[in-house]
């Protein structure tokens, strides 16, 4: 065509029109090539080549020097095929005219155009049959071939479990669509493709097999088997040029009755060989028919033809729709034959959407409403338009759209139906454009595991030419899909990967882990050290163990010595090498964050210190268990002689009222250490606060380094300044009344409430060690003056006291009964022990004192109190008051 100075050629499919329209147009130019088709006009001023759908084709004769008509054969085709016929007998060109088809078409062309020359190009390629095979064994650049649409998705969604995914290709999909779906197949993104006969026109795929799911199809009327020329024209596409191709069918698609799929001798033979029965007949319709009438319409489209070898064409569905409508209000009434032509016009618009006879012609009907008047309002098209101008939905919703848009497309090409035609005509193919790119999306989202099909063709080579690249964010990606994401140096295979899946991407990510995971040693060693914690007694990087740390000794030696690093599974798979860097760094960074543990370090050498002595050494040794902290009488004071207590204080122990601690380790640093090693499974307080409000503790779980203070808890070394402050005070009182035995004294509060104690739980927290308070008495109502001072006197527990005490502490106790003794200093509401008549009895100030487990308070009224409830004395108390004068004097 392009030898000669114009020409017309007209194609079967709206695609193939648009492929050879592309390609004539890199040779001629934009301006001198038009592409016309029923949904898409391009027609330059100065056009001299154009490439047209048969439908669209002008009936013309000579105005072209060349004219060209491809797949005549066609003209058998019941729907369709009284077009192609029209266009075999009329259309001519002025220098040439070429009739391209099938060998089957040779006798038809001889006895309608005796003098046409008949020319045959053999296919350079062989095309053999190879027998039933599994889908799940289908090879390389195959096609399978169904005939529903459930067939075709079926075998779609068995590929993609099996060989990672396939293209699909239907008549249903939009020229846009099946065009992007061929392209994928023909890029090698996927290996297969999964078609519908409309893949046997049109398409020229590089195909090596086609393999039929089904041999029979239904054509509109039956379902019928395929003919020897239909298998094929379907099992020509494998092979391409000089590369042969082979064609089967598949295993498990059989009747249903055991019978597999398969060809018969005959029909392999034809197909093979390439013979086939010749066409007996063409099918014919009236292209110029009158438009006087309706009844003259429908009888000269009724006409049968005079030459034998044509047969007048089965009733298509726009001879359907005209004859529905002519027995209606409509048909009836028409009047004019310009009327008459028009209304013929809106019957032959195509039924994209495949509704049937019965709602294409309401369509129609509406249509003609319509236009019956004159023109179609721009408004009213753009409405339609815009309702069908969404991208949601499923397949079979946007196929539905699809197909709604084409029949706005060929509305709006119509020169006469469409105020504004060009404007809509392209808004129509914008929105169609943007719904086939939304189908092929979900086509491939459906039916396309790109993952699988990447690592399919990876494993296949050899390993170290894997492509894996890991990310910024952990994921591994194979050419931008992701197989898994490295947790530290863990790799986890993607979740969404289905189980068939799951081993390929396991062995497809542990070939590139080695020099992936070297690297990140190396960056990590170099720059993410800071990234580094420790928890649960491991090193950790980000959120994973990379080393179990332990500390060399037996528990109860008081080693605290080197700590020995073991790799956990997760570095299995780092080399050699890089194993050992990774662990000379990593004990590096941990002897240094190690550094707020010196003093439990320092402690630790003491108990290895002959000459400190064993007394000094199991002391020691108990607080390094304790980690820092020991009440007093559990640390076995009485075997610790006087003078081991100065060497004990310059190792920073400290002998307090109530608990033996290492000041140092009670800061926050030591303290959240510790707990991150795994080395004090109690819990911690992060920011080690002076004093912890109510509930800031799970029951029964106070932190380390604290100590009960009523509702609240202190810790421990400022519960000893407090203890401290009242000893001076009772000190300065004692001395200046030697001979007097228990003085009362005043007591200032304001450094426990400085602290945050309230005041109440301040005199609890002091009440612990032995010191009562008797609260003032109030001034009377309207007197004036401050208040009197409360007074404080020191009065630990007996020895017998303080066994009972225990007791009560011991895990195996029994429930208190309800005339168990009250722990001693609650002055008001406990049942008090017999004084002699006339004693006045010792005053208690405040509410009586609440004991730190339960919460209870007791009611103080004297002749309706209720039944004595467990201890409400002060809180827990060391109780080694029998050693405090040796701390006095120490």
């Amino acid at each position: 065509m392009c030898g000669h100075s114009s020409g017309m050629m007209g194609f079967p499919l709206r695609l193939l029109a648009r492929e050879v329209y592309d390609r004539v147009r890199a040779i001629k130019g934009d301006k001198q090539v038009a592409l016309i088709t029923g949904e898409e006009r391009i027609e330059p001023p100065d056009a001299r080549y154009f490439l047209c759908t048969a439908e669209a084709m002008p009936r013309t004769a000579g105005q072209h020097a060349f004219v060209a008509l491809d797949e005549a054969q066609l003209g058998a085709d019941p729907e369709r095929g009284h077009i192609f016929t029209d266009r075999l007998l009329h259309a001519r060109g002025r220098e040439e005219t070429m009739i391209l088809g099938s060998a089957t078409l040779e006798p038809m062309v001889k006895a309608l155009i005796p003098k046409a020359e008949i020319t045959s190009r053999p296919r350079f390629s062989t095309l053999s049959h190879a027998g039933i095979c599994k889908l799940s064994r289908l090879p390389k650049r195959s096609a399978v071939v169904a005939f529903s649409v459930e067939q075709v998705y079926a075998m779609a969604e068995a590929l993609r479990r099996f060989r990672g995914g396939a293209a699909v290709v239907m008549g249903a999909l939009s020229p846009e669509t099946r065009n992007k779906q061929v392209a994928m197949f023909q890029s090698g993104e996927v290996d297969y493709i999964v078609a519908t006969d409309a893949i046997g026109m049109g398409l020229n795929l590089d195909l090596d097999h086609v393999a039929f799911a089904a041999l029979s199809k239904f054509d509109g009327r039956r379902k019928r088997r395929l003919t020897p020329s239909e298998m094929a024209q379907i099992a020509g596409r494998a092979g391409r040029h000089q590369r042969d191709g082979t064609f089967g069918t598949l295993s498990g698609t059989g009747k249903g009755d055991g019978e597999p799929l398969a060809f018969t001798d005959e029909e392999v033979y034809a197909i093979e060989e390439h013979r086939f029965a010749p066409l007996t007949h063409l099918f014919w319709r009236e292209a110029d028919p009158r438009f006087d009438t309706l009844g003259t319409l429908i009888a000269d489209l009724e006409a049968r033809p005079d030459n034998p070898v044509l047969k007048a064409a089965p009733e298509a569905i726009d001879m359907a729709v005209l004859r529905r409508l002519a027995d209606d209000d409509i048909g009836r009434s028409l009047r004019g034959a310009g009327n008459v032509r028009r209304f013929w016009e809106v019957c032959s618009l195509p039924d994209f959407r495949n509704l049937g006879v019965e709602q294409h012609a309401r369509f129609v009907a509406r249509l003609w409403d319509d236009l019956r008047g004159g023109y179609i309002g721009a408004d009213f098209v753009a409405a339609r338009i815009a309702e069908l101008d969404r991208m949601q939905g499923d397949i079979d919703t946007l196929q539905g759209r699809i197909a709604a848009i084409r029949s706005w497309a060929y509305i709006c090409q119509r020169p006469d139906w469409v105020l504004a035609r060009d404007e809509m005509a392209a808004r129509a193919r914008a929105v169609e454009a943007k719904l086939s790119d939304a189908l092929h999306a979900r086509l491939t989202e459906r039916f396309v595991n790109r993952r699988t099909t990447l690592l399919m063709k990876s494993l296949g080579q050899d390993a170290s030419a894997l492509p894996v690249t890991l990310e910024p964010d952990g994921h591994l990606t194979v050419e931008g899909e992701s197989i898994g994401r490295l947790e530290g140096f863990r790799f986890h295979v993607d979740p969404s990967a289905g189980v068939a899946d799951r081993r390929m991407l396991l062995a497809a990510g542990e070939k590139a882990l080695p020099a992936l995971l070297t690297e990140r040693a190396e960056w990590l060693l170099g720059q993410g050290l800071g990234e580094l914690e420790i928890s649960g007694g491991a090193i950790r990087w980000q959120g994973r163990a990379l080393a179990e740390i332990s500390f060399p000794g037996h528990p109860g030696s008081g080693n605290f010595g080197t700590p020995k690093l073991a790799l956990t599974r997760d570095l299995a798979l780092l080399p050699d090498a890089a194993k050992a860097s990774l662990e000379a760094g990593l004990a590096a960074w941990l002897e240094k964050q190690l550094e707020p543990l010196a003093p439990l370090r320092k402690l630790a050498d003491a108990a290895r210190d002959p000459e400190a002595g064993s007394q000094a050494r199991a002391l020691v040794i108990t607080l390094i268990e304790a980690r820092g902290v020991i009440s007093r009488e559990d640390a076995g004071l009485e075997n610790l002689p006087k003078e081991m207590r100065p060497y004990l204080r310059k190792l920073g122990v400290t002998f307090g009222a109530l608990d033996i601690f290492d000041a140092p380790l009670l800061k926050p640093a030591p303290r959240r250490l510790l707990h991150a090693l795994g080395l004090d499974t109690r819990a911690v307080q992060e920011a080690m606060l002076p004093v912890l409000a109510e509930g800031s503790w799970a029951k029964g779980r106070l932190p380390a380094g604290y100590r009960y203070a009523g509702s609240q808890a202190i810790r421990v070394d400022l519960a000893e300044k407090i203890f401290r402050a009242a000893f001076d005070a009772r000190a300065k009182v004692t001395a200046a009344n030697p001979k007097a035995r228990n003085l009362p004294f005043r007591l200032d509060l304001a450094l426990a409430i400085s602290v945050g104690l309230e005041p109440e739980n301040a005199r609890r927290l002091l009440g612990s060690a032995g010191f009562r308070c008797e609260r003032a008495r109030a001034l009377p109502e309207g007197a004036q003056g401050a208040p009197a001072p409360d007074r404080w006197y020191w009065r630990p527990r007996r020895p017998e006291e303080r066994e009972a005490k225990r007791a009560e502490r011991r895990p195996d106790r029994r429930p208190e009964r309800k005339d168990a003794r009250p722990a001693e200093g609650a002055p008001q509401g406990e049942k008090r022990r017999e004084r002699p008549k006339g004693k006045r009895p010792e005053r208690g100030g405040g509410k009586a004192p609440r004991d730190d487990r339960r919460g209870d308070r007791r009611d103080d009224h004297r002749d309706h109190r209720p039944a004595p409830k467990p201890d409400t004395g002060p809180a827990r108390a060391g109780g080694a008051f029998d050693k405090l004068a040796d701390l006095l004097k120490g």
